[in-house]
């Protein structure tokens, strides 16, 4: 499979020199689809690639470097339009690791903004970022009115004159799923940057995108995902010998023990994360468990082409990522109702 091609060179950068064109080719193709190839172009800087190759990769991270840029102005952005709120503003996700200057950030591909803001500061927030010249991506009054009441965040904005979207959240899982992370202590946490925005502490930083991965999506995208994973614990792992021993307890804090616990084990499985042994009053450890074949097979699922494998598996863990975000019968009238609408 491409997907674990890519994960293979990712994790060993000097394979890229004994690959075929056709093995270049899919990995190419594949890195593409997971948007990891700046990440890919990051990892094989400075060794012998083929011309072609070396050409696109780039390109690829000529255009992450752009990104780059392009995230961190709109997070001052966000910043201008709602600093005269006073209220906390931290950055999550791709632009939280460029604006921290991790190495998770370099090469990254960067979408959306997403913030984190407190819940009894939203209608203000909302305020101010219309007022700025943001607008509503979902019109529709019941998909308005279904993130308003069980989403971890507001409808999806976007920038009339920019053309880029920012996510504003109020905790990091829908209310309706079963963990219930402490949105308050991860904005008490946060570390604060220059210039008034702050990011998730290291610990929540490796629980955000674990939560992100595996509590709350259907795991597309998740390679990249599981990359950010492997490299902010190596990078943490490097700055604080006891960071794994931390980031357990923390978890366990935010009910979210086993999802980072899952996500530890399956990045040692396909990039070889280091991880230690530890005393957890939980009796949760890294041996690995029957299912984590199952979300391997669905992280590496790309062929030569990079289009998706396994469509059952796929569609297994879309199944899996409503069930996880709301009991049975609301998510019987949540389908039945987009359903109708079609």
């Amino acid at each position: 499979m491409s997907g674990a091609l890519v994960a293979a060179v990712l994790t060993d950068p000097a394979r890229a020199t004994s690959l075929s064109s056709g093995e270049w080719n899919a990995l190419i193709a594949a890195a593409r689809a997971e948007q990891l190839i700046g990440s890919l172009a990051v990892r094989l800087d400075g060794l012998p690639i083929p011309p072609a190759a070396a050409r696109l990769l780039a390109d690829a991270w000529a255009s992450a470097e752009q990104g780059r840029v392009a995230a961190l102005w709109e997070a001052e952005m966000a910043r201008r339009a709602l600093a005269p709120l006073g209220v906390p503003v931290v950055l999550l996700k791709g632009t939280a690791f460029v604006a921290s200057g991790l190495d998770a950030g370099r090469g990254r591909s960067i979408g959306d903004l997403d913030i984190l803001v407190p819940h009894d500061a939203l209608d203000a927030v909302e305020a101010a970022l219309l007022a700025a010249g943001w607008e509503w991506v979902k019109p529709d009054p019941y998909d308005d009115a279904y993130y308003r009441r069980w989403m971890h965040e507001l409808p999806p904005l976007i920038h009339r004159t920019r053309d880029r979207m920012i996510d504003v959240h109020h905790t990091i899982l829908p209310p309706t799923a079963r963990p219930t992370p402490d949105a308050a202590a991860l904005i008490a946490d946060a570390v604060p940057l220059t210039g008034g925005l702050s990011v998730l502490c290291p610990a929540d930083m490796v629980i955000h995108a674990a939560a992100h991965l595996f509590a709350d999506g259907d795991l597309q995208g998740g390679l990249r995902n599981l990359w950010d994973i492997d490299r902010l614990v190596r990078e943490f792992t490097d700055d604080d010998t006891d960071f794994l021993l931390d980031l357990i307890e923390q978890a366990h804090l935010h009910q979210l023990g086993p999802t980072v616990i899952r996500a530890l084990r399956l990045a040692n499985r396909i990039f070889g994360t280091p991880l230690i042994e530890y005393d957890d009053p939980l009796h949760l450890r890294f041996n690995p468990v029957p299912s984590d074949a199952l979300f391997a097979r669905r992280l590496l699922a790309r062929d030569g082409w990079g289009r998706l494998r396994h469509k059952g598996t796929e569609f297994g863990f879309y199944v899996r990522s409503h069930w996880l975000r709301m009991p049975p019968v609301m998510l019987a009238r949540h389908l039945w109702t987009k359903f109708r609408k079609k």
